[in-house]
């Protein structure tokens, strides 16, 4: 076992693979009592040497699909949810290049102790040091709660100020773990990549990393003020309280039980989607509001606030296929005209569009294909567009590689690249999921374009830089290419309807 020296205090991590696991490691103070909807605060320091071989209590949460889906345990939860782990080579002076990982899940469910961000393969293959970290969640992370009681305006960012806890940590502690603290690359999916590029905006995360993936997610879930107290006199008036100290007097499991039922509703109701706007369906996410976060981060990305920080963004194929799954309106001609309406302005200008694409599909499977550019594929070019007037250093992929598993239906769908980003491809737990053959080769070049640009700042030489001209992507599929600017039809439709 080997003891490491933190600010806080030391912790004995345990072997690992080939290397070191350190895990459950505390980056502020337990978010409960008089804490709770606060900004995280500092960790009480320790004594004795702090056990480290065990993962930490998990954010507060409801159960998910797809963890019982996949088949991974259940892991112990609380509100004491500020645990990060550290994989390393070894805990030496190397200054090997630093990996953070911010976890997905709509922002109400996931850890970084998960199964599926075991970090073996990726410090193993790249020489490098990964960081996983829990955030609060749900209505512990993300409910506004300034316009009910001014102490706790900014409690709708506490999962992203918990983040910048985290890299905080990892500036002052990760040398000791064999890390550079000044080579640190944050990357993240669904909820975690629309954290990546709300961290990239944020003030109070300026120089604590230095370059950033952002896989399947961007700024297309940022709420107004307005929208943020919405959710919040909506989640109070369902728990039935009406002050600040009546909210903080509830059990944990009263909040997630009402917290359980919007998501319910949210996920499986695409009226208020069709209303409100695609975020409809995150009742809980971060906040544009001007202090912690601006309320334009697209914007502040094009004032240059990242002109220094080198990006990664990109999309899934097939995206929303996971999502449709859970869509259970019966899907005809009609109610894909009236979504599409609601949504676009111009249902027949979309369905000309998307045409050739959609030839020779049912109703529902044609706003699978148009909900994947809606929701993901068109907000990351976005990204990439606002990251580009201020830095070259700005690149695109397309994982397109469809799983056969449950016949293929789920094909190149949201989070089928994790197991490939992690080397946890071939793990016979995600067979269910990713069928018994994924193409191994495919897992080596996604790493490895990850580790090279953790490591310089680029992916490689044969994955050029984004442009608006060419507008290069590179696509991941048993075979790797590079295309350019595909589907440049949808492109120009969704930019006229943001406009």
């Amino acid at each position: 076992m080997t003891v490491v020296s933190t600010t806080a205090g030391e912790v004995r991590g345990t072997a690992h693979g080939a290397g070191l696991r350190f895990a459950g490691i505390p980056y502020a103070a337990p978010p409960v009592g008089e804490l709770r909807w606060r900004t995280p605060q500092p960790v009480e320091p320790w004594t004795e040497v702090r056990d480290a071989s065990a993962f930490g209590t998990v954010a507060a949460q409801n159960p998910d699909m797809l963890t019982a889906f996949l088949g991974l345990p259940a892991e112990p939860m609380s509100e004491d949810c500020l645990y990060l782990n550290v994989f390393t080579p070894a805990a030496d002076d190397a200054r090997r290049p630093v990996m953070v990982w911010i976890h997905g899940g709509a922002f109400t469910i996931g850890s970084g102790s998960s199964e599926l961000y075991d970090g073996t393969v990726l410090t193993e293959r790249g020489d490098v040091v990964l960081v996983t970290l829990n955030y609060r969640l749900g209505a512990f992370g993300f409910l506004e709660l300034g316009w009910l009681d001014e102490d706790l305006a900014g409690s709708g960012n506490c999962g992203l100020a918990d983040q910048v806890a985290a890299l905080q940590w990892v500036r002052d502690n990760v040398a000791a773990f064999g890390g550079d603290p000044d080579n640190v690359t944050i990357f993240g999916e669904s909820a975690g990549a629309m954290s990546v590029t709300s961290l990239l905006a944020a003030p109070s995360a300026d120089g604590l990393f230095h370059k950033a993936i952002a896989q399947s997610g961007a700024a297309q879930a940022i709420a107004t003020p307005a929208e943020a107290e919405r959710s919040g006199r909506q989640v109070l008036g369902a728990l039935g309280v009406d002050t600040a100290e009546e909210l903080q007097a509830l059990t944990t499991e009263q909040i997630l039980e009402v917290q359980g039922q919007i998501l319910m509703a949210a996920l499986t109701n695409v009226e208020p989607m069709l209303e409100e706007g695609i975020a409809a369906g995150l009742p809980f996410r971060p906040v544009g509001d001007g202090a912690f976060l601006p309320e334009d981060v697209l914007a502040a990305l094009r004032s240059g606030v990242a002109a220094d920080i080198p990006l990664i963004t990109g999309t899934t194929r097939e995206e929303w296929k996971l999502f449709a799954l859970l869509d259970f309106q019966t899907v005809d001609d009609e109610v894909l005209r009236t979504r599409l309406d609601h949504l676009t302005g111009d249902a027949d200008k979309a369905l000309a569009v998307y045409e050739e694409a959609t030839a020779g599909l049912d109703p529902k499977a044609v706003f699978t294909v148009i909900g994947t550019d809606m929701v993901f594929r068109h907000p990351a070019i976005e990204l990439a567009e606002a990251q580009l007037t201020r830095s070259p250093d700005v690149w695109e992929y397309e994982f397109a590689w469809g799983t056969p598993a449950m016949g293929g239906m789920l094909g190149a769908c949201h989070a089928i690249e994790l197991p490939f980003v992690f080397g946890l491809s071939a793990d016979p737990r995600l067979a269910g999921f990713l069928g018994d053959d994924p193409p191994a080769g495919l897992a080596e070049a996604l790493q490895d374009a990850w580790l090279a640009f953790a490591r310089h700042g680029d992916p490689g030489a044969d994955w050029p830089r984004y442009d608006l001209d060419r507008r290069p992507v590179r696509r991941f599929d048993a075979e790797l290419t590079t295309v350019e600017d595909p589907g440049a039809d949808a492109r120009l439709f969704w930019a006229a309807v943001a406009d």
